[in-house]
């Protein structure tokens, strides 16, 4: 493992897992925490094992509350998927996260201004992974702007807010557990609808880990083992043709 600074900032960190092969798939990963807790070193399992299967990480750190503001973390996870494509051409590149970093993945994926800001277009990101991200506007971001947290609003800072006729389709693997947070459910399923109805649902895939709780799969060894399945089945055959 190495740590690399892909920004100016101190937040501005990666810590940078590759396997031997050079050509191999690498997951720009944020960990999740609410946008408020968390750090780029957690899941340490999960890298090692993704690893051990051929898959890369660059696991990224960004601006977290209670000293960030919407948008700061957007900005450094575009920069950290920017840094990547720089840094690793000729991989095949799934940008990804866990909870607050699944959100933070969706936002690049469907609003294109944040990637756009370091000229990276949409055929540079080869993959997408959601795990238990929030498609509405993020609780933290509530509570930053004084609304009660528990209210689902779809507005600029909502994942789907941003799915229109104009969202390419691009594969795509959700995970949600059996029992997620209350509401999750709900949301991703009027996500996956509203894809479909914008005709960008082709190649996005749903899963379901019953028997466990938010994110619980990953402290879990067959949980984690059937989510690096699952990685695996993404990246296979992703095409490495785009350009930036």
């Amino acid at each position: 493992m190495s740590t690399v600074a892909y920004g100016p900032l101190p937040e501005h960190r990666a810590d940078v897992h590759l396997p031997d092969e050079p050509d191999a798939p690498v997951l720009v990963y944020f960990h999740g925490g609410g946008l408020e807790s968390g750090t780029r070193a957690d899941n340490p399992k999960l890298f090692t094992e993704l690893v051990a299967a051929g898959i890369g990480v660059v696991s990224g750190s960004y601006r977290r509350y209670p000293q960030a503001r919407y948008p700061e973390f957007l900005e450094d996870a575009a920069a950290c998927v920017a840094w990547a494509i720089e840094n690793l051409p000729g991989r095949r590149i799934v940008v990804s996260g866990t909870s607050a970093g699944a959100y933070l993945a969706m936002m690049l994926r469907f609003d294109q201004r944040w990637l756009g800001a370091h000229g990276v277009g949409r055929d540079a990101v080869h993959g997408w992974l959601f795990d238990a991200g929030q498609p509405t506007t993020h609780f933290s971001i509530l509570r930053e702007r004084g609304i009660d947290p528990n209210r689902v609003i779809v507005d600029e800072a909502a994942p789907l807010f941003h799915i229109s006729s104009e969202t390419s389709p691009a594969p795509t693997l959700l995970v949600l557990a059996g029992d997620d947070v209350p509401g999750g459910r709900e949301q991703t399923d009027l996500m996956l609808a509203t894809l479909k109805a914008c005709g960008a649902d082709d190649d996005v895939r749903a899963v379901t880990l019953d028997g466990y709780q938010h994110v619980a799969y990953l402290g879990d060894d067959a949980g984690r083992a059937r989510l690096i399945e699952l990685v695996a089945e993404l990246v296979r055959d992703l095409d490495v043709g785009g350009a930036k």
